[in-house]
């Protein structure tokens, strides 16, 4: 069984993949009489088909380290954001295509107020949160037509936190 370590998910580490969702050093501006900042468009939807973003919830089971990675998925039709409704970390764990698989998986931890916009067609593991309750807002698209694809490892690897 191949090992996995995780990482602090970063802007840099994450962007062939996605977008890291957080706030910026300042708001774009102020708004509500000056009490709240506002940090503007900070991911990019993208959805094919005729498809329309949706706004969701999911609420997932927690999951603990070490972790099995068993399967991937990916959606050819839309991007797809995870924004925590808690302030705890999660894991994200993506892989680069490898002629219609899933490569070498990365394993990232979020910091409190972290999300994720996966790219469309981003082989990616299933909604992992670590801490109960496993509480997200999630953007994706809405449409008629297959949007999954996923994909079963031989041999599953284990993920560990570094």
């Amino acid at each position: 069984m191949t090992t996995i370590l995780t990482k602090p998910l970063t802007t840099e580490d994450f962007a062939p993949f996605g977008e890291v969702i957080t706030l910026r050093a300042s708001p774009d501006k102020l708004i509500n009489q000056g009490l709240c900042g506002r940090h503007h468009d900070l991911a990019s939807l993208d959805f094919t088909d005729g498809g329309r973003a949706g706004i969701s919830l999911f609420d997932a089971e927690p999951r603990a380290l070490p972790y099995e990675l068993t399967m991937m998925e990916r959606h050819p039709n839309g991007s797809q954001a995870f924004l925590p409704m808690t302030q705890h970390p999660f894991l994200v764990i993506v892989a680069p295509d490898d002629t219609g698989r899933p490569g070498m998986p990365k394993a990232f931890l979020t910091s409190p107020g972290q999300g994720i916009n996966f790219y469309r067609n981003t082989w990616h593991g299933v909604l992992t949160p670590l801490h109960a309750p496993g509480l997200f807002a999630v953007i994706d698209r809405i449409g008629d037509g297959p949007n999954l694809e996923e994909f079963w490892f031989d041999e599953p690897y284990t993920v560990l936190s570094t």
